[in-house]
């Protein structure tokens, strides 16, 4: 029966060290004497619950501390920002007329290196005509990248992509992004920038996927990702690597236009969200999952585009 009664504290105690001493590890890799000053904490509560049985107290008073600080990271708007995302997309919108505002129109050289273009483009909403959903796996088939690509009848195409908002010299880390090491980016560009980017150059594993939307809702979930863009380019907000990510803001969008979507598994592995799209009619196209998942493979037709061709025709093609 003792021993039953002190599982909740060193539970409490094991869980809190772990994700302290992650979140200071994240936040100050260079400074080890930080970590040094959290064993130190954790061995005084040791000693308060061994010695003087005032273990919760301590470990109350070591969490209000942690927590505190943790409260101060605050999203900036300031850092000095990798090339890709130096500009957050933000957009004017009078009825049907769209003007997006730091459209990127990069020409990738390689997978770092672009002749770089931030563009102001201007859409009429009363010709979009379709949306795909894009997915890029690299590692695992189960956890992807998400991306939207919107259509327009006069042959325009803009692709939405939720990312995160890297400083120079910083790299994708998904135990960063559990605590508060990134600031959320949108990224609006056309499809042979980030699409190519990650086909040709990342050599990443993309597929693009016809969905079948009515054009109000097409409309709903474009009108959506600009006022995505115009909020976090004004207040900035942090990426999480389940809460606010690719695949949480894409979702997010989808409950906006079906309120009772059912949770699925692809909300954390993302890679399934075919599978998911499939159960809820919105894929386009004959044939079994596999059959549509064959033909959605773009990255070897991508790759087989000869140089000047039209991008967004050559993916597409069948």
């Amino acid at each position: 029966m003792r021993v039953l009664r002190a599982t909740p504290f060193w539970l409490v105690f094991v869980v809190g060290l772990a994700w302290a001493a992650s979140a200071l590890w994240v936040q100050f890799p260079d400074a080890p004497w930080i970590l040094a000053l959290l064993a130190v904490a954790a061995l005084g509560v040791l000693w308060a619950r061994l010695v003087k049985g005032w273990g919760w107290a301590a470990l109350a008073a070591v969490a209000v501390v942690v927590g505190l600080w943790y409260s101060t990271l605050t999203p900036r708007l300031d850092r000095d920002w990798a090339e890709d995302v130096a500009h957050i997309m933000t957009a004017d919108v009078a009825g049907d007329a769209v003007t997006l505002h730091n459209v990127r129109a990069f020409r990738w050289q390689d997978d770092t290196n672009a002749i770089q273009s931030w563009e102001t483009r201007s859409y009429d909403l009363s010709k979009l005509t379709g949306a795909d959903v894009i997915t890029s796996s690299w590692s695992s088939p189960a956890i992807a990248h998400l991306l939207v690509s919107f259509g327009f009848s006069d042959g325009q195409r803009v692709v939405f992509s939720v990312e995160i908002r890297k400083e120079k010299g910083e790299s994708f880390s998904s135990i960063g992004g559990f605590f508060r090491q990134f600031e959320l980016a949108l990224i609006a560009a056309d499809e042979e920038d980030v699409i190519k980017l990650r086909t040709n150059y990342r050599d990443e594993d993309v597929h693009l996927y016809p969905v079948n939307l009515p054009p109000e809702a097409l409309r709903t979930m474009f009108l959506q990702y600009v006022d995505l863009g115009n909020r976090i380019a004004t207040e900035p907000e942090f990426y999480n690597t389940i809460t606010a990510n690719c695949t949480s803001v894409v979702w997010g969008l989808t409950h906006a236009l079906k309120a009772d979507v059912p949770w699925d598994r692809s909300l954390v592995f993302s890679g399934y969200l075919p599978e998911f799209m499939m159960r809820m009619n919105i894929l386009q196209g004959p044939g079994t999952l596999n059959d549509i998942i064959q033909r959605a493979a773009i990255s070897a037709k991508a790759k087989a585009l000869p140089e000047g061709a039209d991008f967004s025709a050559g993916i597409r093609a069948r």
